[in-house]
């Protein structure tokens, strides 16, 4: 790969391969695309035109926006001048954009609407230093981002092509905030070769070459969909930006794409209204369905006999086969990561012909760690898969997964005490997870040593093992294992109200409204049978003894999940301590 730094990768797939459409976003109803060139020359515009507003080597700019072209050529015209990009999450809260704005000393900043727009006009009255703010979308009283590349002035391309030349690829590229799961954001440092050395690792992991599609929608202010976005550009494949979720089922059959990326609570949602729509059939085509389905759920990597292949091969046609319609038709693969992935899903839609890739990461990394592929019997189902090349993963005495590689960070921004607690003298990153590494070199990651709590009686509960196992039922929608210092484990549950609505319409049971349906002791007693069967294997002091249903889905807004989706666990125990005291004022409740 002759890209060096992450504003060469254009140049590189004009020289290797130039698309007609290299981006391109969902605008007034139809695709707007840019070819290489196309991107090439408007990013150069627009670092032109940011040149002659004053920002130069080492300054901070924001981006706060969903995934669209202009998010892209933004951030190149950005790293052109040895900038550094300051990508922020859309959904932050207005004191996360103000925390970040100053603390990363932001000059300038793009946003899409005009409720990102407010957020940071307020940042700017609370003391940021935001001399320039724009916006993507028309917003009365603001200025457009177009003003950037219009105000470009040629006779500054000496100076560009200058300041192009001076940007090392060991000088800093990006500075992203992690919201983490306490406190506040930590600003990660990430270099040009940070990026580029897990995109070039990543690369044979990903079995898309030029000319493929994609349709990205997970947000790039995650350092997860933006590797993978200079990675589509290094390797030709068309990208379209997806800003929303509202109408993505509809976006992604109209761009049929090769390959895209997701978290598990996406395919989650996609699994249950697939097997919802099995529910509503009838006769036959039910029976089919469910066939088929209970298939899925048996498939093995290496096969199960000349009669199971016969099987699923006649399922694939039958039923699995308007799975993949339903994501275009023509998926070749899905990477998952920044969360566990349930294996029977994995499973599931492997079996269906839409292989699923599970990853592992950080932001600290850049983020790839490991990942499965389906090259070199690279695919375990229940493990994250070998590591990456250059990338070395160790596991400490006391379980935690310890990396090391060109991907990994050059510090917290502004924060070196932070910066010490995760990397060692040996240039050991401790990642804060618990795993393992098996006989043929999968990781399999097991919690998170922070989220590890201790009974009174003595015994360590690993949460994240019996949640993944209780997202497993459809009648559980969210779960939060809890019981630190208590005698024994508890479950704090969102059921899955969709679902519930519905099988109360079949037992008879009255549905009038969330708060009546998780008071009445069928569902209580329904949804603890689910529990009992999570509990199967597992030892006494492990096992949830009681559960409190929720009526009320955590949120990003409600600051109970991270933007990633993890949960912020002092945040929903705050706020739940009446239920929390409940289930353990019974004294009675043995261990």
């Amino acid at each position: 790969m002759s890209a060096t730094r992450l504003f060469d990768i254009p140049a590189h797939q004009l020289k290797e391969y130039p698309q007609r459409v290299a981006i391109s976003s969902k605008e007034n109803g139809s695709w707007q695309g840019y070819s290489t060139q196309e991107l090439i020359d408007i990013t150069e515009r627009t670092a032109l035109g940011l040149l002659a507003i004053g920002v130069g080597p080492g300054d901070k700019v924001a981006i706060a926006s969903g995934n669209r072209s202009e998010w892209c050529i933004v951030d190149q015209a950005i790293l052109q001048l040895g900038a550094v990009s300051v990508p922020i999450y859309p959904t932050s809260s207005a004191d996360d954009y103000a925390f970040i704005t100053a603390h990363g000393e932001v000059k300038v900043a793009f946003c899409s609407n005009a409720d990102i727009h407010g957020k940071l006009e307020r940042a700017k009255e609370s003391g940021s230093p935001i001399a320039h703010l724009f916006t993507f979308d028309p917003v009365e009283g603001a200025r457009s981002w177009r003003e950037v590349p219009s105000s470009a002035k040629e006779e500054d391309r000496g100076r560009l092509n200058e300041l192009r030349a001076a940007v090392k690829p060991d000088d800093l590229a990006t500075i992203i905030y992690t919201s983490g799961t306490t406190g506040r954001p930590k600003g990660v440092m990430l270099t040009h070769n940070n990026i580029l050395s897990n995109v070039r690792s990543s690369t044979p992991r990903l079995p898309v070459n030029a000319g493929a599609r994609c349709i990205s929608f997970l947000p790039m202010s995650h350092i997860y969909e933006r590797m993978l976005m200079y990675l589509y550009l290094n390797t030709g494949v068309n990208i379209h930006f997806q800003e929303s979720l509202d109408d993505l089922g509809d976006r992604i059959r109209e761009v049929e794409p090769d390959v895209f990326t997701a978290v598990p609570r996406l395919l989650e949602k996609i699994y249950d209204k697939i097997v919802a729509k099995g529910e509503a059939l009838t006769g036959i085509k039910r029976r089919l369905f469910f066939w088929a389905l209970d298939l899925g759920h048996q498939y093995e990597l290496n096969g199960k006999g000349l009669w199971y292949q016969m099987q699923l091969s006649l399922a694939r046609k039958l039923i699995f086969s308007k799975w993949q319609e339903a994501l275009g038709g023509k998926v070749r693969v899905v990477a998952s990561g920044s969360a566990a992935l349930q294996p029977r899903l994995a499973r599931v839609f492997t079996a269906a012909g839409i292989p699923v890739m599970e990853g592992y990461g950080l932001t600290e990394t850049s983020p790839v760690v490991s990942v499965n592929a389906e090259v070199d019997n690279g695919v375990r189902f229940g493990t994250v898969g070998r590591p990456v090349k250059d990338v070395q993963v160790r596991i400490a005495e006391d379980g935690e997964i310890l990396v090391k590689g060109p991907n990994v960070m050059v510090g917290y921004y502004k924060d070196p005490e932070m910066t010490a607690q995760v990397m060692d003298p040996d240039g050991w990153f401790h990642t804060g997870d618990i795993g393992e590494i098996d006989a043929d070199g999968f990781l399999k990651i097991t919690d998170r040593k922070k989220e590890i709590f201790k009974t009174s009686g003595g015994k360590y509960i690993a949460p994240q093992v019996m949640e993944n196992k209780l997202k497993s039922s459809r009648f559980i929608e969210q779960v939060m294992v809890i019981g630190e210092g208590q005698k024994f484990p508890a479950a704090l549950i969102v059921p899955s109200f969709d679902f519930l609505r519905d099988y109360c319409r079949l037992k008879g049971i009255p549905f009038e409204d969330r708060e009546q349906v998780i008071q009445d002791d069928r569902i209580k007693d329904r949804i603890m049978k689910e529990v009992h069967v999570a509990n199967e294997g597992l030892g006494n002091w492990e096992r949830i003894k009681k559960i409190a249903l929720l009526a009320h889905e955590w949120t990003i807004d409600a600051g109970e999940l991270t933007p990633t989706l993890k949960l912020r666990r002092k945040p929903i125990l705050a706020r739940y301590a009446a239920q929390v005291d409940s289930i353990y004022s019974d004294s009675h409740t043995e261990a």
